[in-house]
């Protein structure tokens, strides 16, 4: 379509081992890099990928070898400038490091099991960690708009009942490397002089449980070294974790927060989004409030629109009531049905009631645009359809 990337799908792996898994309660009760939730002791590849390391590291690495540490930078430079995926492109380098880089080195620790482009110029891929384990991230294009959406965690852990992510619960965290790696991927897709405008953190998994290292990841991509994308155009989404918020809050970055409310009462929430028995809607709301007066980013509500769940008159009412002595804006996403799940996604007649009995209620309302319903586009789907027959998890024997 006009002012789209030509792009081709085209598929890679390789052997797949089992690692860790474990169960959603275990996952909220650990902290970042608890082994609960954490990467496990899964056997990573032989070569290092680049972006789990630092400029530091890989300067260090170079001067024990004989070579001037300055190269260290213009790797990292041919990798978010120039779009280099290999080391023999790295033309300004010697030709004796290029190889010594490629004997130790991958550029990327993930390959690319599954690209699909839909029909409205949205990209999927799926990634292939060097465990065999599989996430997604989506590239959309929209006018001057290119937005990625990334992962956290292969799987997730909080059982909303409607999500296709959380069907198997979380196995792991994705490392630093593994979530910055699928910004650099989706941005490669793009043709030369296009760059990444926004970045949402709405993918597999709950990204406040692997608060540090996506915290590590977006440091990456936002240095001017980095992508240098802007704070102030990245969204963190999160089911909801208080402590976890306050965290986020007490890394003073400019990122949007997003909470994934999806019902405006205890009662219903509890259904939908089983940690709220834990955590409470009222303290997810005053977590909320606190981050934005500590950072003066107005909060976004996330709210899936199940057909005659949530989507009703009481239920429009109840939320505009919860929200409207804030300022806070209620992003509304129709449902994208999920093969094997019993939800469906309200008519649109249905949809513009609810967004309009909300408004009327002086409450800041819109409707996310569906992009790449029929390329799996919702996070959790394109994995599940080419996990075929689950693999089987093999506990990590420190839980």
């Amino acid at each position: 379509m006009p002012g789209q990337p030509k792009r081709l799908a085209h598929t890679s792996s390789y052997l797949s081992r089992p690692d860790c898994a474990g169960t959603f309660w275990e996952a909220y009760e650990s902290g970042p890099h608890s082994s609960r939730a954490n990467t496990c002791n899964a056997r990573m590849p032989m070569k290092r990928p680049l972006l789990e390391s630092s400029v530091e590291e890989l300067k260090a690495w170079m001067t024990n070898r004989g070579h001037p540490g300055y190269h260290a930078r213009q790797v990292f430079r041919w990798i978010f400038r120039h779009r280099a995926e290999r080391f023999e492109a790295m033309s300004d380098l010697p030709k004796e490091l290029r190889q010594q880089l490629d004997d130790e080195w991958t550029v990327f620790g993930t390959a690319v099991a599954h690209h699909n482009v839909g029909c409205d110029g949205t990209d999927k891929l799926l990634l292939e960690c060097g465990d065999g384990r599989r996430v997604e991230c989506v590239l959309m294009a929209e006018e001057d708009r290119r937005t990625v959406c990334i992962s956290t965690q292969v799987g997730c852990g909080m059982g909303c009942v409607f999500c296709a992510s959380g069907l198997k619960g979380v196995e792991r965290n994705l490392t630093r490397g593994e979530i910055a790696e699928q910004v650099v991927r989706l941005r490669n897709l793009l043709p030369a002089g296009e760059r990444v405008t926004h970045l949402v953190v709405m993918g597999m998994g709950e990204s406040l449980a692997n608060l540090d290292n996506l915290m590590g990841a977006l440091d990456l991509i936002c240095a001017p070294d980095g992508l240098g994308l802007g704070q102030r155009r990245v969204t963190i989404s999160t089911v909801g974790l208080p402590e976890k918020i306050a965290r986020l809050a007490a890394y003073d970055r400019q990122y949007h927060l997003a909470v994934s409310l999806h019902a405006p009462t205890e009662a219903l929430r509890n259904e939908l989004v089983p940690i709220n028995e834990k955590v409470g809607l009222n303290a997810v709301i005053e977590a909320a409030d606190a981050y934005f007066q500590r950072s003066g980013r107005q909060v976004t509500f996330e709210y899936v629109l199940l057909r005659g769940i949530n989507d009703r008159p009481e239920d429009a009412t109840a939320l505009a009531r919860l929200l409207a002595a804030r300022k806070a804006h209620v992003n509304v996403i129709p449902y994208n049905p999920v093969a094997g799940l019993p939800y469906q996604r309200p008519t649109p007649e249905a949809i513009r009631r609810f967004v309009e009995a909300v408004r009327s209620l002086g409450v800041s309302i819109s409707v996310r645009k569906t992009k790449g319903r029929e390329i799996d586009a919702a996070c959790g789907q394109l994995r599940r359809r080419f996990e075929g027959r689950p693999r089987e998890a093999v506990p990590d024997p420190t839980i």
